[in-house]
């Protein structure tokens, strides 16, 4: 899998662990509506902790792996915040009282921490031992950013996803939430509160973007290290960075369509070799084999060159969304605590509320029955 000492895989594990619990048993033991402030410090916190692991791989890996980290760790970050915009639509969707949010992402982090690590090793075995399946990664990334040029909203149908269609056969779940429980007992049975199912939502929409963002980083680096690390840090800012960036997340508006460029240019990199190979054989089939060293050349692009493509087209999306800005028409009305001193609240206010919300009320699910889609709410959609 990778060339580096057990003991770093076993450190840097440690490591993580350790940042995890002192965040879940001592910032966050209780559960508690989250402030901007407390968002802002432990975005920087997780961002500094990342940029300062970059430096120790470039000290002590050197600097291929420094550029492949770093890179690797931008692709991600960037393709978590538009993540973000689907949690923010999951959120307003099942009304989830903002003192639960944190909870459930706290939880639903774990969960993709998991699945991707299980990812990333399976990916690189496949690689391992059938080294053409990164050109079925490209076209697959290629495939990806097309569409995501071609899209022009996300909707949101939790009650049509098979998987959630799946869980609910088997556990049943309740109309509202009972605080933070994901577990409650009716009539001496065990359910499942809603919360519970907010959260199954959530891993289930984080595991369809993992499909795009593990292949795209495969074209970086095939460092399984390079690769896990890079996920990690990218993946447990992102709690913080959600509240951090719930008033604003939606006002990217051009991010998607960066986000497509950086996706088509990274399958176009991994099929690249496929490309300038048939190239070369036709040139020696017609008779023109002294052009084949010039046309070799360009077989691979060299990290360096990807790391500069990516920032400029991400830093580019998010300049021009702030020139030439677009007043969204999907309103998400995402309930925020009281105080939470956003500096993008709007007028209409729409980000928090300044009264408390009864969660037996204004917490119950949007639809009568999670199993029952015979009065499905109105689509909540992004343009």
């Amino acid at each position: 899998m990778s060339d580096h000492s057990i003991w770093l895989w076993v450190g840097f594990n440690t490591f993580i662990l350790l940042m995890l619990l002192v965040d879940l048993g001592l910032f966050n033991r209780k559960t508690h509506s989250i402030t901007y402030k407390e968002a802002t410090i432990w975005s920087a916190v997780w961002i500094t902790l990342a940029l300062i692991f970059g430096g120790g791989v470039f000290y002590y890996l050197g600097n291929k792996a420094g550029v492949e980290y770093i890179t690797g760790y931008l692709i991600e970050k960037s393709l978590s915040v538009d993540n973000l915009f689907v949690f923010l639509l999951l959120f307003s969707y099942f009304k989830v009282p903002s003192k639960y949010q944190h909870r459930v992402l706290f939880w639903g982090v774990l969960g993709a921490l998991v699945m991707r690590a299980a990812m990333i090793f399976l990916g690189a075995a496949l690689i391992q031992r059938f080294e053409w399946i990164i050109f079925v990664f490209g076209a697959f990334l290629v495939y990806t950013g097309l569409q995501m040029f071609k899209e022009q909203e996300t909707e949101i149908h939790p009650e049509e996803n098979p998987v959630v269609k799946l869980i609910l056969r088997w556990i049943p779940i309740t109309r509202h939430y009972e605080g933070q429980k994901f577990f409650t007992h009716i009539n001496g049975r065990r359910h499942g509160t809603l919360l519970l199912l907010v959260l199954i939502v959530v891993e289930v929409t984080d595991l369809i973007f993992a499909v795009d963002s593990i292949p795209a980083i495969f074209a970086i680096t095939k460092d399984t290290f390079i690769i896990y690390t890079s996920n990690v840090f990218a993946i447990l800012g992102l709690r913080s960075l959600y509240f951090l960036l719930a008033g604003v997340v939606e006002k990217f508006h051009y991010l998607r369509i960066g986000l497509a460029i950086v996706l088509t240019f990274i399958g176009v990199k991994m099929l690249l070799p496929l490309v300038v190979k048939g190239i070369e054989l036709a040139l020696e089939a017609g008779g023109a084999a002294s052009l084949v060293p010039v046309v070799a050349r360009f077989e691979h692009i060299p990290i360096g060159v990807s790391l500069g493509v990516v920032a400029f087209v991400l830093v580019a999306s998010v300049v021009a969304s702030m020139i030439w800005p677009k007043r969204a028409t999907t309103q998400i009305e995402v309930q925020l605590p009281p105080g939470f001193d956003s500096p993008f609240d709007d007028d209409e206010g729409r980000l928090g509320a300044d009264e408390p919300v009864d969660e037996t009320t204004a917490a119950t699910a949007p639809t009568a029955d999670p199993a029952d889609t015979s009065e499905t709410p109105e689509t909540v959609k992004r343009s």
